[in-house]
């Protein structure tokens, strides 16, 4: 009897293991499993490309037809009710659908603060293509916007409204932005950046309260002051869509906890992207990781794992996002980083950042430094730390290059 592969999550995830299975010469069936309705598009031109595109059109992952040339049974605007492990089958809302295998990429969902308010029209979260469409009407007319959360989306979108000529405004719980991703120089340099494009940014400072009468008008802060607000979006965080997992009995906690491989508690079960939580190969511990890139990584990974050709996940991770006229590209993981050192060359909207712990090198922030970013992934893939001088006089590329051609050290990135 032909093996059965079924993917819940038809992201940027879900959508790729689908395709990988295929690369990898697996030749069972695949049924590929998605909650919207549509073709899997990619999700970071939403927030900046499609709000500006007076068409709004959404960019697909691959062509339609490769999901027919590649046997992947592709189904749309269906939602899994619920797994049953010792049946081995996903129950839908008309049947159910039995698997040998099945891959959860099941993605995150917005996190949503508990405010007076917060169900009034015109306050919004951007994380589907519906969200986009929805903020894209709404903010035709919107003179007044106020972002809550100073992270990527929230920042994004700020830059994309202000220059369509709306008066946007973030407030921002912490002492700076983009907190949990970037360090604190290249966030005082977003922040000028998005004061020069007349984005106006408000530390320490939160949502008290949503004001309107049925529609928002208003957003009462945490210091009492009342910000006349058409519109607000929350980006505040997203938490990992575990639902189905935890019905279904698999170990989750901090995400579907998954080991090396990407297997979950029962066998011939996986989780990848936003919803997995795994063991880091440069953290030591596990971790969860919203990104395209990871959950691209991953996607690939697993299905080699399913064909049985796969190790351990040591991927090097890397992100980016563009924030108007900055391109922040970011790889490794600087969470525990004890040291920073600024790359020569900084300035004039440019500027490139290498995190240490300890005596290591363990991530990179550039701002439009793509030459930057890339070098610092052959690096941190090949395990090389520069040294402090070089990196300030900017001879890091030529000393590593000649350091990879005496080792030999292999600098390509590790997917799997």
């Amino acid at each position: 009897m032909r093996h059965h592969t079924v993917i819940v999550g038809a992201g940027h995830g879900g959508s790729q293991a689908a395709v990988a299975l295929r690369q990898e010469g697996y030749e069972g069936a695949i049924t590929l499993i998605g909650a919207e309705v549509g073709y899997p598009y990619h999700r970071p031109p939403l927030s900046k490309a499609f709000l500006k595109d007076d068409e709004g059109k959404l960019q697909l992952l691959r062509g339609e037809a490769v999901y027919g040339s590649s046997d992947i049974d592709y189904r749309p605007g269906v939602n899994v009710r619920r797994i049953e492990l010792e049946a081995r089958r996903c129950i839908l809302g008309d049947g159910d659908i039995p698997f040998d295998n099945l891959v959860l990429a099941t993605g995150a969902i917005s996190r949503i603060p508990s405010i007076d308010g917060i169900g009034l029209n015109g306050v919004f979260t951007l994380r589907t293509a519906l969200d986009a469409h929805r903020i894209k009407q709404h903010m035709a007319t919107a003179e007044n916007i106020v972002i809550i959360g100073g992270g990527f989306i929230g920042l994004e979108t700020a830059t994309t409204m202000a220059a369509l000529g709306s008066h946007v405004t973030v407030l921002e719980l912490g002492d700076r932005l983009l907190a949990r991703a970037a360090s604190p120089l290249v966030a005082a340099h977003v922040k000028s950046r998005l004061a020069q494009g007349g984005v106006d940014v408000r530390f320490a400072t939160q949502a008290r309260a949503l004001l309107g009468d049925g529609t928002v008008r208003a957003v009462l802060t945490s210091d009492g002051e009342t910000i006349p607000a058409d519109m607000v979006l929350i980006g505040i965080g997203a938490d990992p869509n575990v639902a189905l997992a935890v019905e279904a009995g698999l170990k989750v906690d901090g995400g579907i906890v998954v080991d090396e491989l990407l297997r979950c508690s029962a066998n011939g079960v996986y989780a990848i992207g936003d919803c997995a939580c795994f063991p880091h190969w440069q953290l030591g511990e596990r971790t969860r990781l919203e990104s395209v890139q990871n959950a691209t990584d991953q996607a690939r990974h697993v299905a080699g794992v399913i064909m049985n050709k796969s190790t351990c996940y040591s991927a090097v991770p890397w992100f980016w996002s563009d924030i108007g006229d900055m391109k922040l590209q970011m790889v490794g993981l600087s969470a525990k980083a004890d040291r920073h050192v600024v790359a020569s060359g900084a300035g004039n909207n440019a500027l490139a950042v290498y995190h240490f712990e300890r005596d290591r090198l363990v991530a990179i922030d550039t701002i439009n430094r793509p030459a930057d970013h890339m070098l610092g992934r052959k690096m941190i893939a090949a395990r090389y730390t520069p040294d402090e001088a070089d990196i300030v006089t900017g001879q890091v590329a030529e000393i590593f290059k000649e350091w990879v051609r005496v080792t030999g050290a292999d600098i390509a990135p590790r997917v799997s």
